[in-house]
Formats: C-alpha cells, sequence, structure tokens
C-alpha cells in the first residue's frame, strides 16, 4: 500500500484557500456595512466568463440567512435559450465583518473571492473583483449607471491593472420574460 507524501494532500487545501486571495494590490473597502449592501444589484458590466457568457438583464441579490451567512441569487436571460438562468450560492465574509472581503459559493464546499473593491457613499454604485484580476464587475441599484460614475469606476479599475478594455456591457433593457428574481428581498 503507497501513502501519500502530506504535500500532496495538502495542495488542494491550498489551491482552495487560494480562491479567496486578494489579487496584488487590490484592498477591500473597509467600513463596510453588510445591511446596506443587502438586496438587489444590476451588473452593469463584467469581464467575460463562461458562466455568464451570452447573458443579459443580470442581477445579484443578497439576503441574510438565518445562519448569518450570505444567500446569493444571480440571474440573467439567455436569448439564445430563451430561458433566465439562476444560480444559487452562499456568502460568508473571509475576516472581520467590517471588511469587504467576503468569500461565495455556488458548488458545495468550493468558495472564490468576492471583494468589494469600491463603493460609493450611499451604497448605489459597486465593483466588485474575484481572486484575481480576471474577474470584474460593476454594479448599480438601477439597471443603469451615470457616466460620471461609471468613468471613476473605470479609472480606478484600470489603475489597478484590470483590463477594463475587455470589458462587457451587458444589455438591461427589458425583453421577453420577467426575471423570475424581481420579487426578492431588497
Amino acid at each position: 500500500m503507497k501513502l501519500f507524501s502530506p504535500l500532496v494532500l495538502l495542495l488542494p487545501l491550498l489551491l482552495l484557500g487560494a480562491c479567496t486571495r486578494l489579487p496584488e494590490g487590490v484592498e477591500p473597502v473597509q467600513d463596510f456595512q453588510l445591511q446596506r449592501y443587502l438586496g438587489r444589484w444590476y451588473e452593469i458590466a463584467r469581464l467575460d466568463h463562461s458562466f455568464e457568457r451570452g447573458l443579459t438583464r443580470v442581477t445579484a441579490d443578497y439576503s441574510l440567512s438565518p445562519d448569518g451567512s450570505v444567500a446569493v441569487i444571480n440571474s440573467g436571460y439567455s436569448k439564445a435559450r430563451d430561458a433566465w438562468q439562476i444560480a444559487k450560492g452562499r456568502a460568508e465574509f473571509v475576516g472581520p465583518r467590517d471588511i469587504g472581503h467576503l468569500k461565495v459559493s455556488f458548488l458545495g464546499p468550493f468558495y472564490s473571492s468576492y471583494i468589494v473593491i469600491a463603493l460609493s457613499d450611499d451604497y448605489q454604485y459597486a465593483m466588485v473583483s474575484g481572486y484575481d484580476k480576471s474577474y470584474l464587475w460593476i454594479l448599480s441599484r438601477t439597471p443603469t449607471m451615470p457616466k460620471g460614475v461609471l468613468a471613476q469606476f473605470l479609472d480606478k479599475a484600470k489603475a489597478l491593472g484590470y483590463p477594463v478594455e475587455q470589458l462587457i456591457f451587458p444589455q438591461q433593457e427589458a425583453q421577453r420574460g420577467n426575471n423570475p428574481t424581481a420579487q426578492s428581498s431588497r
């Protein structure tokens, strides 16, 4: 019987931990207030990834779960499938609850970083990163964002080293079918 090296057994844990790290030079917002952040957010811009490819009218709904974690419902409309796609997950703080660094999971024990890197004082606009600079989302409480606010977020993302020229700006206008999570908590 061959025994595994302790390093082989630790490797998966190290890889999982790496998915909740901060990208180099990126800091989460301080004095984060979860209660103000909960509710519906509209996706204004994103870097492309297979799990959202082709989706429009993308929203994220966050609500507090009884156990203190955050329930996450992401939805988006796929014109190619003529259907809504919905992903349900859960998020937890990585450290102190007043720092905008959470980990989110849509697949059981596997978590990835959810880092709020910019947030307007009134909690109307946010910019979120993943564990590296290939993940970026710009969010708004409404389906549109003032050009000046968007420009500020784009400038900050560019200064931090995100490939802003690759951002996708998904359509938010009404299409066939209502968002099935429209009645989510706010």
